[in-house]
């Protein structure tokens, strides 16, 4: 009988091949311990993983994932193998930077929740915008949801600023609610911080020059906000 939450295999009295067991606990601890996943929308198995990359595998996953919606997708040299995630373990998903934890019978990745599905999300999204014209939006997921309320917004020039003397970040009717006439230097910075402000329909995010037209130029911007979920029963 193997141990109650990560079912590692005990050595018996007498057994021989104790290395084999032992061995299999091993691998299963090098898969649980310090969780990090590599994704947890990739859908179709990767051709070359590297030894001990884990994925956590979505809905409608295909090939050798086909079926382990949910669950941990883990390589080593024998193969995949599949461990059914349990309440309170917490993954770190690397390309979004985000943490996990499985309650309820899913990933979430809220603050706090209700048992019937009910939670709070703290959202950090970033978005390069190539700058042209008057003024240049940000596209989802970079926009501000309905129903969201915002902390800040930062930005970043990215790359040296031409045709404008100077910007601002805010939305359509506010253009400078996250900060007004910033560098157009590379490495220009600003942490354009609110007081939480509700938003009531999807608006995104409004770069505007000042002093003339954008001709050239980058700027980052990262989204700091409080997202909510009604109850789902």
């Amino acid at each position: 009988m193997p141990t109650p939450n990560l079912a590692l295999p005990f050595i018996a009295q007498g057994q021989a091949q104790k290395e084999v067991t032992h061995n299999e606990a091993l691998v299963r601890l090098d898969a649980f311990v310090h969780g990090s996943a590599k994704s947890r929308t990739l859908a179709t198995p990767p051709g070359s993983p590297a030894d001990g990359e884990r994925w956590i595998v979505p809905s409608g996953a295909t090939g050798a994932w086909a079926g382990q919606a949910g669950r941990i997708a883990h390589w080593n040299v024998n193969g995949w193998a599949f461990y059914v995630p349990l309440t309170g373990w917490r993954w770190h998903v690397e390309d979004e930077r985000t943490m996990l934890t499985w309650s309820d019978g899913a990933w979430r990745d809220r603050v706090v929740g209700t048992a019937n599905g009910g939670g709070i999300r703290l959202v950090a999204v970033e978005q390069e915008l190539t700058l042209t014209g008057a003024y240049v939006e940000t596209t989802a997921p970079t926009i501000i949801a309905d129903r969201m309320i915002v902390l800040g917004v930062a930005s970043r020039t990215t790359q040296a600023i031409t045709g404008a003397t100077s910007y601002g970040v805010g939305v359509a009717g506010n253009t400078s609610q996250f900060g007004g006439t910033l560098g157009i230097a590379l490495g220009s910075t600003n942490i354009g911080v609110i007081g939480p402000t509700a938003f009531y329909a999807n608006t995104p995010i409004r770069v505007t020059a000042a002093g003339g037209n954008f001709t050239g130029g980058k700027v980052r911007i990262v989204l700091y906000a409080l997202a909510f979920a009604a109850p789902s029963s």
